[in-house]
């Protein structure tokens, strides 16, 4: 379910970029962005956190078992702009990819059905995209090998991660009752 928010993330922004910032698909893509290639735009998943808000403790019924509830996430994604025009149009076209990377996020706040990809395609799933504010000293040490690059933050989730643990349970076949009188 991780990879595939990933994946509906790269796929959405992929169809609102491409061929007018971005060239080719290829150009957009998941990884760290002091390792981006030839990204013109990479997402970096820098933390997962349990989203406590839609948090579930009630379990599912599968007839003679219950499934554990799953666990809702929520990911925290770094996008970052890349441009390998010379030196004196760079920093527009990042400033371009990015502000337009920016307005994507905004219009489809909301992924669901045909946005999503993978498993999470069919499920009925909702999931909210928030741009997240990062201290600057977070952005500074996402970059520790070379030089802070425009960036934003985004919130993704909630994504559930379905639990494999299941607990046996048996139907009542036999009940007794004693009654007294008074």
């Amino acid at each position: 379910m991780v990879a595939d928010t990933g994946l509906s993330l790269i796929k959405m922004l992929r169809e609102g970029l491409v061929p007018d910032l971005v060239p080719h698909t290829d150009g957009i893509g998941l990884a760290h962005p002091q390792d981006k290639g030839d990204m013109n735009l990479s997402l970096y998943l820098y933390d997962i956190k349990e989203n406590m808000d839609v948090r579930s403790s009630d379990m599912i019924d599968q007839g003679d078992r219950l499934r554990y509830p799953p666990m809702a996430l929520d990911l925290f994604y770094l996008v970052t702009a890349h441009s390998s025009s010379d030196v004196l149009t760079r920093a527009i076209d990042e400033q371009r990819i990015i502000g337009k990377t920016m307005q994507l996020l905004h219009d489809h706040n909301i992924l669901q059905d045909d946005d999503l990809v993978g498993a999470l395609k069919g499920s009925g799933d909702s999931i909210r995209i928030v741009r997240e504010e990062l201290p600057l000293d977070t952005l500074m040490g996402l970059f520790p090998n070379g030089p802070y690059k425009l960036s934003l933050g985004c919130r993704v989730g909630p994504v559930f991660l379905e639990s494999t643990r299941t607990k046996p349970v048996s139907r009542v076949r036999e009940r007794q009752f004693n009654l007294k009188r008074k």
